[in-house]
């Protein structure tokens, strides 16, 4: 074999990066669902998201095969969190389903009639059913990282020389928490968990850990432009999954830290 066949190979997913993986997919399936905006002259192709559902249930299954694949030892925690992705690759084959009438009750429908109220129905009950999906993929691998990290320890540097706030804005945006927007030439960033700044986000961007699709979530407000995901790249999705296996690292970042109490009486305000 010559220097020119020689080429660089991606190392394979661990499966706590694969559960990650596995968080962005419900997350983009997510969005996907939510913008739906059929109208008479544009019927949406609800088969299309059902396939994406029932591909999600499938790789639910494979992120579990490749946990059992460890042969870690099964305490209590692993096992829940293994059945939490189960139940998951459920309620994705339900929404798959779901999608599956909508599309069958759309084709049945008369033309230019709009979107009968048992399609919307359908749509809106495999919205709900994947709605918490990205989240619960995370929690759980965190559970895996840690029981992974406790039997073979492990040097975690993917996340090394990144501060709080970039871990914090890390962790948010495996779990589906974080959408930038624009309005009057200015941009702003949304997220649920903590108060993510515009330049941490670049700074991450920079550094080649995350990466915006335009136009890809739902809208802030009805009526609204679509907002733009911020997703993990391959670089960020490590960098997560060393976080998780951080001991300490998680409760930290997933929940918002408490104000110190005042060391003086204030006075109460009125809203």
């Amino acid at each position: 074999m010559t220097d020119d066949l020689l080429f660089d190979v991606p190392e394979p997913l661990t499966p706590v990066e694969r559960l990650l993986t596995l968080a962005g997919e419900f997350t983009r399936h997510n969005d996907a669902v939510d913008l739906i905006r059929p109208t008479a002259d544009s019927p949406p192709d609800l088969e299309a998201h059902a396939g994406s559902a029932n591909h999600l249930a499938h790789e639910s299954l494979t992120a579990i095969k490749a946990v059992h694949d460890q042969q870690l030892y099964a305490s209590a925690d692993l096992i829940d969190a293994l059945v939490r992705i189960k139940q998951l690759a459920y309620l994705s084959s339900e929404a798959a389903r779901h999608l599956t009438e909508a599309q069958e009750a759309l084709s049945a429908a008369p033309e230019h009639s709009g979107l009968p109220e048992g399609v919307r129905h359908q749509i809106q009950l495999a919205q709900e059913l994947t709605a918490l999906a990205a989240g619960a993929v995370v929690e759980s691998a965190a559970t895996i990282a840690r029981e992974t990290q406790r039997r073979r320890p492990a040097a975690a540097t993917a996340a090394d020389g990144l501060n709080t706030a970039e871990l914090a804005a890390l962790h948010a945006t495996a779990r589906g928490h974080v959408v930038m927007t624009q309005s009057m030439g200015r941009e702003y960033v949304h997220s649920r968990d903590h108060r993510v700044r515009i330049s941490t986000l670049r700074s991450l961007e920079s550094k080649g850990l995350i990466a915006h699709e335009p136009g890809s979530a739902p809208p802030a407000f009805y009526g609204g432009p679509p907002q733009d995901r911020i997703r993990l790249t391959r670089g960020g999705t490590s960098a997560v999954a060393a976080l998780l296996a951080a001991p300490t690292a998680t409760p930290t970042i997933s929940a918002p830290a408490a104000a110190p109490a005042p060391t003086t009486p204030t006075p109460a305000r009125t809203r």
